[in-house]
């Protein structure tokens, strides 16, 4: 990636003094002077100096080459400055205002970069998670055969991963919260099941897949336990088919010894006998 941004810049630089010019540059009533300053300081890595040069060009070259050039190069510098809302700014609008320009496919692909490097952490929101996961999907929906496609592929797969595990603290979440604040409990353990479902769902091929299936299956239990006696027949039984489905699908789960342990802690008055002998 740098090497391909030292390259753009290094097309139109020309050798003025040095960086200590700064003083020199931001003076000057000459705007092809600050052009071409902007782009050595970028060449030179003073990514914030070169981006603070390109903000007083941009409007005075609008519709020109080096107008073009210097907003795709405002992102980049933003980008390597490590402004990333910025950065995702510029780049965006580059390539709205030039659709076929030459720095198109770059800009749309940092852009997505920007919104990567800008997530959360997994247990903040993860609005921009989503937001960068839409603008690499649309990336390589418009250029199909870009170099930068397997890159883009990639950084999708990472922010998948951090939207599952977004997901996952919450469901366990909801699990650990047990029978506190929502409806005796079953509020809680329903919002459980329900959030590792759609997770599942979702990503169907996820890692957490295992811990996900675990989690609904403890929470139903949890809920059958949890509910009044003429719900508990109903809804231990729905248990005991969520582990069925587990063990068929996990049959070497990591989890499966505290499956059937808590699978046999059901009264056997609530199901069939068989059911608990097999288990065992």
């Amino acid at each position: 990636m740098r090497n391909f941004i030292l390259t753009i810049a290094a097309l139109g630089c020309f050798l003025f003094a040095s960086c200590g010019d700064y003083d020199k540059v931001d003076k000057t009533p000459d705007y092809t002077y600050k052009y071409e300053a902007a782009k050595q300081y970028f060449a030179q890595g003073y990514y914030n100096r070169s981006a603070q040069t390109l903000q007083q060009v941009i409007s005075v070259f609008k519709g020109t080459e080096a107008g073009e050039e210097s907003l795709f190069l405002l992102g980049m510098a933003n980008l390597n400055a490590r402004n990333y809302d910025a950065a995702a700014t510029y780049l965006r609008r580059y390539y709205q205002s030039y659709p076929k320009g030459l720095y198109t496919e770059a800009a749309r692909y940092y852009t997505g970069m920007a919104l990567y490097l800008s997530t959360p952490e997994p247990k903040l929101d993860q609005s921009a998670t989503y937001e960068a996961v839409t603008e690499f999907q649309n990336f390589i929906e418009t250029f199909p055969t870009s170099i930068f496609r397997s890159q883009a592929q990639d950084r999708i797969f990472e922010l998948q991963d951090k939207l599952v595990e977004k997901e996952y603290l919450s469901a366990k979440l909801y699990y650990d919260l047990g029978d506190y604040f929502l409806n005796g409990g079953n509020g809680n353990y329903q919002a459980c099941i329900v959030t590792s479902e759609n997770a599942i769902k979702d990503f169907p091929y996820t890692k957490r897949r295992e811990d996900f299936a675990y989690l609904i299956l403890k929470a139903k239990y949890e809920y059958a336990k949890h509910s009044v006696p003429e719900k508990q027949t109903e809804r231990y039984n729905d248990a005991v088919d969520e582990y069925y489905g587990f063990q068929s699908e996990f049959p070497e789960s990591k989890y499966m010894k505290e499956a059937k342990d808590m699978i046999n802690k059901i009264p056997k008055s609530f199901y069939k006998p068989e059911v608990n002998d097999s288990i065992k």
